[in-house]
């Protein structure tokens, strides 16, 4: 028995890992879609798509990883949250299209430029809203009677979800900008600062915002947060939030090139901290503990190889790839 539950909970943080992997490899790239309405110089937009270029086409091997994964180590739990949010979930699907299709295509043409650009940027905003709103919609909990999804179609859209959405939204545009302030220079990246200080200020207080409406959502996150002496691990995680935002403040204000982007990170960690602590241990929030979801011990088993095995490779090719394409991107240089 402790065999089973030593790999649920290994098999829970693989897949934790690899959401997390993605909204850090994806998020900012994402982010500068979200941004391009601000920036409607060809110029300045091929530079912000050249930033990201060299690295940003093996983004969504992570999310295919978390949702694959969640559907061989906890097949209970996938065949729950599948339908539960379906409509968010094609609607992230069919953004995530369209913002590929219209990378590439940009570059391809010149007449209809203009349109290719408003797709990038419309899928971005579409993708990181539903994105957001799954995530909500999830953390809100599941209608769920014996081993089945007993919702409705639309239980998903509440003030809570749309509440998320929006504050994801906010979060990758954050990053995005202090993306553009690490890799450009010049008047594009003297923009990227002015943008990230309101980016700032609006991430902060969605943080706030969904603090405060979480514990409502049920007793048992409040119970998690702010009952004795589960308090004493849980009051680290704001404290640190207040840190790292009196350091990204300071690097913003002295205008660090190198910092603002990993301290914006870093936000983005203890955020996801706090959604790790709230859900643990269930992985449908309030009825399917990662216990009761997964799947048999030796199909875990089975997996756990090939997961430890390729996890690592695909992280140093990801860095290495990193490593070769460094530096600032400027208005003559580019991958295309």
């Amino acid at each position: 028995m402790s065999v089973a539950v030593d790999l649920a909970t290994l098999w829970a943080f693989i897949i934790a890992l690899a959401v997390f992997i993605y909204v850090v490899m994806d998020g900012f790239d994402l982010g500068l879609g979200i941004l391009f309405p601000l920036f409607p110089g060809k110029q300045d937009r091929d530079v912000i798509t050249n930033t990201v270029a060299p690295v940003w086409d093996g983004n969504e091997t992570w999310l295919v990883l978390g949702g694959g994964g969640l559907m061989a180590a906890f097949p209970l739990a996938y065949a729950i949250l599948l339908p539960a949010r379906y409509a968010p979930l094609i609607a992230m699907l069919i953004g995530l299209i369209f913002r590929g299709v219209a990378f590439e295509f940009r570059w391809r043409t010149r007449s209809t430029r203009n349109l290719w650009d408003i797709a990038f940027a419309g899928g971005s905003w579409v993708a990181a809203l539903a994105q957001g709103i799954a995530l909500g919609a999830i953390l809100q909990g599941v209608h769920v009677e014996g081993r089945h999804y007993a919702g409705g179609w639309w239980d998903w859209l509440t003030p809570f979800s749309i509440l998320t959405g929006v504050s994801l939204v906010v979060g990758y545009a954050l990053l995005g900008a202090t993306w553009l302030i690490l890799k450009t220079e010049g008047d594009l990246r003297d923009k990227a600062y002015r943008i990230s200080w309101i980016l700032l200020v609006l991430m902060l207080l969605a943080i706030a915002a969904v603090s405060l409406a979480t514990p409502l959502l049920t007793i048992q996150y409040a119970q998690r947060w702010f009952s004795w002496p589960a308090i004493i691990l849980t009051a680290p995680v704001p404290l640190a939030v207040i840190g790292v935002t009196v350091l990204l403040m300071k690097n913003l204000a002295q205008k660090h090139d190198g910092w603002p982007f990993f301290l914006a990170l870093a936000l983005f960690f203890l955020s996801y901290a706090g959604l790790g602590i709230s859900m643990y241990p269930y992985i449908v929030p309030q009825s399917i503990t990662i216990w009761q979801a997964a799947a048999p011990e030796r199909s875990q088993l089975m997996m756990l190889p090939g997961v430890l095995v390729l996890v690592p490779l695909i992280l140093g090719y990801t860095a290495w790839a990193y490593w070769v394409f460094r530096g600032k991107v400027g208005h003559d240089a580019g991958y295309h």
